[in-house]
């Protein structure tokens, strides 16, 4: 990016992450999306909410939404009627690739001040009945399962994107017990993080009905994190080929609900302001390679990063690569050579849950926070995504 308009973040917000038909469920996408802006836009106090001009947001499963998902989410959160907004689907690198369009929008000069994130609710996923547009004549008919169908499932071969991560383990000779022994420690860490109230200043509590007649619940972490059981992590069956598979429900990513939303702006912005940047965005990176091995597509999406911002591996100081399953983290740190101490160093999305639209953008929130907290300079995220894609992002840390 040497020579281009720099971008700042200057501001991340995300909503606790909620459990599969959990603590969030009662909540739409758009509702989630909604606070997670309204909470970024408000962690800078030197900007109103008219003040941002546009705004890009992840979602996958948008089915039941209603129109312009993301539009919602910006009018949800009190941002003008004048905002441009536009939804992004790169499936699990939507939130990502959101942040990326914002940079590119401000270093065109279109825009001074603009969010970007991404949200999901997995749990508010409806179930499709295709047949009943031309009516159904004759014989049973099934529904279709619009999370299974829009969100885990190969486009191409029509396998559960499971299948991929078993593929995985096989080119990467990635065993079970390895799987099993990350994913603990990745629970471990996201528990040490939480206890440690790490992530309280990167998360916005969410208050949601406690019943009838009773007041409403505050919602300020992470669901799935306290759920770790080592024992039964070590037991349960694998999912996906029964007889002789490593991957498990308990190694994989959960199904999950959950928004995350940074403010992005302009140096000249920043500077006529007086606002205190928290991130710069250094550069970035998409890349592709066949849709059965996406699992792997971060190892091309993060050296393509570093090369558009200039820098090297031995520059980097943390990355966070998203934890689709357990084997995707193991293996694209081994096709990079990255040691565990650099990874995921609070916990992944094994632990933390993974609500597909809103994960790219979660993981960069919370590489800001492992920034700080470790006061480092260089941060690197990286996410594939169904269809064989990933990308990857490089920020400097100002905090």
């Amino acid at each position: 990016m040497s020579g281009l308009p720099p971008v700042y973040i200057v501001s991340a917000a995300r909503t606790p992450v909620g459990s599969f038909l959990g603590t969030l469920s009662s909540l739409s996408a758009t509702q989630l999306g909604s606070t997670a802006i309204k909470a970024a836009v408000e962690r800078v106090p030197q900007i109103k909410p008219e003040d941002v001009e546009e705004v890009f947001f992840g979602n996958v499963l948008s089915a039941n939404l209603g129109q312009a998902p993301a539009r919602q989410c910006a009018i949800g959160a009190g941002l003008s009627n004048t905002v441009p907004c536009t939804g992004v689907n790169k499936v699990c690198a939507s939130g990502m690739k959101a942040i990326m369009f914002g940079a590119q929008t401000i270093i065109t000069g279109n825009a001074s001040i603009v969010v970007a994130g991404g949200t999901e609710s997995m749990s508010n996923t409806p179930h499709y009945l295709p047949t009943l547009r031309n009516g159904a004549k004759f014989g049973d008919q099934s529904l279709v399962d619009g999370m299974l169908k829009d969100g885990l499932t190969d486009a191409y071969k029509k396998e559960h994107m499971g299948l991929a991560a078993e593929l995985c383990s096989d080119d990467h000779t990635i065993s079970r017990e390895q799987q099993d022994a990350y994913a603990i420690a990745t629970y471990q860490r996201a528990q040490e993080a939480t206890a440690a109230g790490v992530f309280s200043k990167e998360i916005v509590p969410v208050e949601v009905s406690g019943g009838r007649g009773k007041p409403p619940i505050k919602i300020t972490t992470d669901e799935e994190v306290k759920n770790l059981n080592v024992d039964k992590l070590k037991t349960v069956k694998p999912v996906f080929k029964p007889k002789d598979g490593t991957v498990t429900a308990a190694n994989a990513a959960p199904l999950n609900d959950g928004a995350a939303a940074l403010v992005l702006m302009s140096e000249a912005k920043v500077k006529e302001l007086g606002v205190t940047p928290i991130a710069k965005i250094l550069g970035w990176g998409d890349a592709a390679r066949e849709p059965e091995r996406f699992t792997i597509a971060p190892a091309l999406a993060i050296p393509k990063a570093l090369k558009h911002a200039g820098l090297t591996a031995d520059d980097v100081d943390f990355y966070e690569i998203n934890e689709a399953f357990s084997v995707v983290a193991l293996a694209n740190m081994q096709l990079l050579g990255l040691n565990s101490d650099k990874v995921n160093v609070f916990g992944g999305s094994v632990a933390i849950g993974h609500p597909l639209g809103c994960s790219g953008a979660r993981i960069v929130t919370t590489l800001t926070t492992v920034l700080r907290e470790k006061k480092a300079k260089i941060g690197v995220a990286g996410i594939c995504n169904g269809g064989g894609g990933a990308s990857a992002i490089v920020i400097e840390n100002l905090q």
